[in-house]
């Protein structure tokens, strides 16, 4: 079934007698999420026999559930906006993104209009009946890179529970501050900072956060990293990374002053406070797909300002060796 499909027709298998309805549908319905369900039993757009029922009434063997499954607008009152977008790929159910930096996600305090999702409602009129226009995974502003946005009911859902079991796998490239020396792990629970609550911090009473990282090149002051998610969490590489003394360069909120360490070549320093955001990429996106069930993969390349900053970063290691 799809969101296209204005309504779903079957009756109560016997294994699923005695189940509240709600329980029921949901095994009977794996494509929609129970909270979905839940909220078509409270709008009456689930019958049984014929008539409406609350989703605590437990469920017989042969009664009819009709399900009107058409899609409705969403809450959010967003609008679509001819904004350019770089599709990798894009089917029946699912859009692939390359997201520039600089461009917020979603509508919100401060960022009105000229989003993300302003853009993909533009592209695809039809995501303004799934939740978030369809956004599955968000990267802040200045984050660039690759991300999946769900154009049907089934899909989100799926893509939602894939990336909640972390069958999703993102990789990142990121340009730290200072040397480091091998590549590692960083288990930290995350929640959002006690008094500065524009940021996130590692917090006992936060949630697990699982970050990997590994080395692709060491520089005079200077490490790029690819670094994978274990979990999801708002700013998470950017917190971890922070948390072990390598901030991302031009991390206005976690790099501290931003000053280059001491070892760093002069030439090099202002080019690494100048940096205007935080340097980090998501290269790479491997999931299942979610109707056709066979694995997918994307990549792409960083964004011109990033090599940039890695080409300079690298002659200077080089003048500093040959010297």
């Amino acid at each position: 079934m799809t969101e296209n499909t204005p309504s779903l027709s079957f009756t109560i298998a016997a294994e699923h007698a005695s189940l509240r309805l709600d329980q029921a549908l949901a095994k009977q319905c794996p494509q929609f999420s129970r909270a979905r369900l839940q909220e078509w039993i409270r709008a009456g757009r689930v019958l049984v026999d014929g008539a409406p029922c609350g989703q605590r009434d437990r469920t017989r063997p042969g009664q009819t559930i009709a399900i009107d499954a058409a899609p409705t607008p969403r809450k959010e009152n967003w609008q679509g906006e001819d904004i350019p977008l770089r599709v990798l790929h894009e089917d029946e159910d699912i859009i692939v993104l390359d997201k520039p930096p600089g461009l917020v996600t979603h509508p919100g305090a401060g960022n009105p209009h000229a989003t993300l999702a302003n853009a993909l409602l533009f592209h695809c009129p039809q995501l303004r009946h799934i939740p978030r226009a369809g956004i599955v995974q968000r990267l802040d502003k200045d984050t660039s890179g690759i991300l999946v946005v769900a154009k049907s009911l089934p899909a989100h859902t799926r893509l939602a529970r894939d990336l909640q079991a972390h069958r999703i796998k993102r990789e990142y490239r990121a340009l730290a501050l200072g040397e480091m020396t091998g590549g590692g792990v960083v288990k930290q629970p995350i929640a959002r900072h006690p008094t500065r609550r524009v940021r996130m911090a590692v917090a006992e009473n936060g949630k697990p956060a699982v970050t990997r990282y590994r080395l692709l090149g060491r520089y005079p002051g200077v490490t790029e990293l690819r670094v994978s998610l274990e979990t999801g969490r708002t700013h998470q590489i950017r917190v971890h990374l922070s948390h072990i003394r390598h901030p991302l360069i031009g991390d206005p909120i976690y790099g501290g002053r931003n000053r280059p360490p001491k070892n760093c070549p002069p030439a090099l320093r202002e080019r690494l406070r100048d940096f205007p955001r935080q340097a980090l990429h998501a290269e790479s996106l491997t999931l299942r797909h979610p109707t056709q069930g066979d694995a997918r993969h994307w990549q792409t390349p960083p964004p011109a300002d990033y090599l940039d900053l890695l080409q300079a970063i690298r002659a200077t290691a080089a003048t500093t060796a040959a010297g």
